[in-house]
């Protein structure tokens, strides 16, 4: 990881250029006010000469304030991040790259627009095929502000030794600066592996696998920039779509890739997938792989079509001076006979008034026999069909169905037992019933899946009533002055490309959520079998399989050198999941700095003590961030122990948020705990063992976690 002093040193650098591209454009767009002034003042003019004279000032006058019109627009419109990148050649100056082009007063480059061929490696470049381009900057802003930035090196040994690498570059720029030859074919190894996988062609799925440190995700990043600009035309207008594990996740997208993020791209979580809800809130490890399960499918179908708990049990309406009457016993019948004929609850009404109408007719013409009168069945079922009562009781009868409305339902643990009849046993019933029976804590992230089945499930409720002239105008001007992305339909599902990483923890249910938006998709996925936390593989490889649809060709690939962590910290990690792994199927860590990870063995009462001593060691001896890893339970306890060492660089995490978080030092707590909180034990720890890139403290009570030697 970088030193926060020289990446704030190196975000100083970028906002003094950034500032010189804003002054000049207030100066351009000075000029271009004073051009379509000075237009109509020589249209006024034009009115005092002479006929012949007029046409052509009138036409001169029309082109400058076309042109004046024309060029403000553009300088309004590239307003915000103008800057994004850099380029940094072996053998020229550094090229500027951003929304627009501009020169200074004497024609000298401040910025390169992004579609001139000189900003092409931004795109383009690789480490297979540098074109030139040394280092690769990306500028991440925020109005005239320069928030953060990370480089991309390409050339690793033609790095100067003056030239400072921010982000994930920076390690690759210290290998290429090693003197051995070993490391400086790693790097070239490494470099050549992952171009291969950013260029593969773009149609069908792509899987990237491998263990911590591989890179990943930056190459999948990487990938789906390189597949943007390549093929804009296919990609570019239905959009991309990046899934990843957390918030954390999509805010460092944001960063690396800002040039994906203005007009097709959207980046998500997986608790952000469903239009109109958020969630964060993890569920404990056997509740979530229930939530997960391809059981729970059918359990939500038997849900919706139950009785709505506020249903009327009975019918009773007068037509004729006679009552016609229909019991609870039938009404279910009528009930179950709408479901069977297939379809949407909500897009049943009509044919659940229809079955309705004609059990009335049924029953009157019951009466009729009996007394040995007869009915006339269609007069009876257009009379009924236009009462105000009748459709009264339809609408309480066949109500519309929410998603939430719906889940929430089975939180009775009878409707949930009736529902989840031979699916689930009595413990299951109970588990999650106690859990969707308490609202107070919100939706967690495995929910988002189950209420987006139902969205599928219960299907569209009515349109909503038609806004007045007033609401649209208001929504308009509301909509001028707030900054949004790109604007898609809700639950839009025609992407051209999802991404997904951390793919391996995808439950079966949240693979058919991720596989609804990508219909017409072509995929790139990212993950690492050995760090599932998911129980069940096959189940989950076959929801993955039928998200993905018929689509060929299939190709995989696997990056097998960890760059990330010391050869030292690794070496711990493999050998706790070494029972869990085949030995290939773990990468190869290159870097050995000579310090190994430190166990420490520390009494119950003493823990909080020992937390706050490692992390106080540890902020003293980095200069990056240091992240204090325990178990999900545990989180609110630590932060509390660590509230007074008032420090941006420390992070305490959850052992399943810490996935896809890297830090330059870590604490670990109780490993054994990490390992009994899931329901693949082993896998996780190994996770929260491989987030350090310099230091590693495990504080434990007990030595169960370690295998036996």
């Amino acid at each position: 990881m970088t030193e926060p002093r020289v990446r704030r040193a190196e975000i100083a650098i970028e906002q003094s250029h950034v500032d010189r591209v804003y002054a000049r454009l207030a100066e351009l767009r000075s000029q271009a006010e004073a051009m379509r002034t000075k237009g109509y003042e020589l249209g006024h003019g034009a009115q005092r000469e002479a006929v012949f004279e007029q046409a052509s000032m009138l036409f001169e006058r029309d082109m400058m304030v076309y042109h004046a019109n024309q060029t403000l627009q553009s300088l309004d419109a590239e307003y915000e991040g103008l800057v994004f990148g850099r380029l940094d050649h072996a053998d020229s100056e550094a090229v500027y790259v951003g929304r627009l082009g501009i020169r200074d007063a004497e024609f000298e480059n401040l910025v390169t627009d992004w579609r001139a061929p000189a900003a092409a490696p931004f795109y383009q470049a690789t480490a297979e095929d540098p074109m030139d381009v040394v280092r690769r900057r990306v500028i991440r802003c925020t109005g005239q502000t320069v928030q953060d930035v990370d480089d991309d090196v390409l050339i690793p040994e033609a790095v100067p030794e003056d030239m400072n690498v921010v982000g994930e570059g920076a390690l690759m720029a210290a290998l290429g600066r090693s003197r051995g030859e070993k490391m400086r074919d790693i790097v070239a190894t490494i470099q050549k592996e992952q171009d291969e996988v950013i260029r593969a062609p773009w149609r069908g799925v792509t899987e990237i696998t491998g263990g911590p440190g591989t890179g990943k995700t930056a190459v999948a990043l990487h990938r789906a920039a390189y597949l943007l600009y390549r093929h804009r035309r296919q990609l570019g207008g239905a959009g991309v779509l990046v899934i990843g594990p957390s918030g954390v996740f999509t805010t460092y997208i944001s960063r690396v890739l800002p040039s994906m993020g203005e007009t097709n791209v959207e980046l998500r979580s997986l608790g952000q997938v469903l239009d109109g809800i958020e969630a964060t809130r993890q569920d404990p490890a056997r509740l979530a792989a229930l939530k997960g399960s391809l059981r729970m499918r059918k359990v939500l179908l038997r849900a919706l079509r139950d009785t709505p708990p506020d249903a009327p049990t009975e019918m009773r309406i007068v037509y004729h001076g006679e009552v016609l009457k229909l019991t609870a016993k039938e009404l279910d019948r009528l009930r179950r006979k709408v479901h069977s004929q297939g379809g949407p609850p909500n897009r049943s009404r009509i044919r659940a008034a229809e079955t309705l109408l004609a059990a009335l007719a049924d029953k009157a013409e019951e009466y009729a026999r009996d007394d040995g009168r007869s009915v006339d069945r269609e007069e009876l079922i257009t009379a009924l069909g236009e009462r105000i009562d009748f459709h009264r009781f339809l609408v309480v009868w066949w109500p519309v169905l929410y998603p939430a409305q719906v889940l929430r339902w089975l939180g009775d643990e009878r409707r949930l037992a009736r529902a989840g009849r031979q699916l689930l046993n009595r413990e299951e019933i109970s588990l999650l019933a106690g859990a969707l029976a308490d609202p107070a804590g919100g939706w967690s992230v495995a929910d988002i899946s189950l209420l987006d089945e139902l969205r599928v499930l219960t299907g569209p409720p009515p349109k909503r009533r038609r806004r007045s002239r007033l609401e649209l105008d208001a929504e308009q001007e509301r909509d001028s002055t707030t900054p949004r992305g790109p604007q898609r339909p809700e639950h839009y599902d025609e992407y051209s490309h999802i991404v997904v990483d951390e793919s391996q923890d995808l439950s079966p249910m949240q693979w058919r959520m991720v596989g609804r938006r990508g219909r017409y998709a072509s995929w790139t996925v990212v993950g690492d079998p050995v760090q599932s936390s998911w129980p069940d593989p096959d189940e989950a490889a076959q929801a993955r399989d039928q998200a993905f649809g018929p689509r060929t060709p299939r190709r995989r690939y696997t990056l097998r050198t960890n760059y990330r962590n010391s050869a030292e910290i690794f070496a711990l990690a493999a050998q706790v999941v070494g029972g869990h792994a085949e030995r290939d199927a773990l990468p190869e860590a290159v870097r050995a700095t000579g310090v190994a990870p430190q166990i420490r063995t520390v009494e119950p009462g003493t823990r909080e003590g020992a937390v706050q001593a490692a992390a106080k060691e540890l902020l003293g001896s980095v200069e990056g961030t240091v992240g204090v890893i325990c178990a999900m339970d545990r989180v609110p306890e630590v932060e509390r122990w660590l509230s007074a060492q008032a420090d941006e660089r420390l992070k305490v995490v959850g052992s399943l948020d810490s996935k896809g978080l890297e830090y330059d030092a870590v604490a670990l707590l109780e490993p054994t705990e990490l390992v009994t909180e899931s329901l693949t034990g082993r896998r996780v720890l190994y996770v929260a063992l491989t987030r350090a890139t310099q230091q590693l403290i495990v504080l434990a009570s007990d030595d169960g976690w370690l295998p036996a030697s």
